[in-house]
């Protein structure tokens, strides 16, 4: 059955001279991944450009239930980047957010929403002017809401510890080692009180923003099955004062 939909490259991995495998989350189906042939001419449909981390594609493939990789049959440009390409630090955090993508919504089906959140904050990145610092901290939080384990910040009073398991605030550390100080539990409350339009007014150090960034991942560690170690984190480490 041919499916055209839109969808987001997440990663591109070299499967012979001619061919790659390509992870991408679609609206249409959720995660997919597909082995596409690439063109040998100026005239062929599926050029190698086109599978670039977080590039916004409209594609057709032809969808069989029990094939682990799909082929697709046609693919262009949805939305062409003006900035995330040319851009050096716009480009490091856009590597960043594929490879968080490719593990934390590895198992996602259909989800309009999400990929909605996912394709219009990609969008957002490539058309700000203003400071976007903070635009993964912000992005990885709000992702957890339609992922399943968004903070239940009702119950936050200041001196609370966070629950990293169960995402919850207490006023007493909890039976287990896996929960925040209540200094580090205030950062969350900062974290979800931010957003694309708001977060440029939320000043902070490099060294306090890796560690919110740190934060972020054990906390998606304790909630996706093996969530590995970032490899482009240390690069995005070095990004802003």
């Amino acid at each position: 059955m041919l499916i055209r939909t839109n969808a987001i490259v997440l990663r591109s991995l070299k499967y012979s001279d001619s061919q790659v495998i390509v992870d991408m989350l679609t609206e249409q189906s959720g995660r997919v991944s597909f082995i596409c042939r690439l063109a040998k001419t100026a005239k062929g449909k599926l050029k190698k450009q086109l599978f670039q981390p977080l590039t916004i594609l409209e594609i057709t493939y032809d969808s069989r239930p029990r094939v682990t990789l799909q082929r697709i049959t046609d693919a262009c440009i949805r939305q062409p980047f003006g900035s995330i390409p040319f851009h050096p630090y716009k480009l490091t955090i856009s590597l960043f957010i594929a490879e968080f993508l490719l593990y934390s919504t590895r198992d996602e089906q259909q989800d309009l929403p999400l990929y909605q959140y996912v394709e219009s904050s990609v969008r957002w990145l490539d058309a700000t002017v203003r400071s976007f610092a903070n635009f993964h901290l912000v992005f990885m939080m709000r992702l957890s809401r339609f992922i399943g384990f968004f903070p239940n910040l009702e119950d936050y009073r200041s001196g609370d510890f966070f629950d990293l398991r169960n995402g919850i605030f207490s006023t007493l550390p909890p039976l287990h080692p896996d929960y925040l100080s209540p200094q580090e539990s205030a950062k969350i409350g900062l974290l979800m009180r931010m957003n694309y339009e708001s977060m440029h007014l939320f000043v902070m150090t490099r060294a306090e923003r890796n560690r919110c960034t740190e934060l972020i991942l054990d906390y998606y560690r304790l909630h996706v099955p093996g969530f590995p170690e970032l490899k482009s984190l240390p690069v995005l480490r070095e990004l802003f004062e």
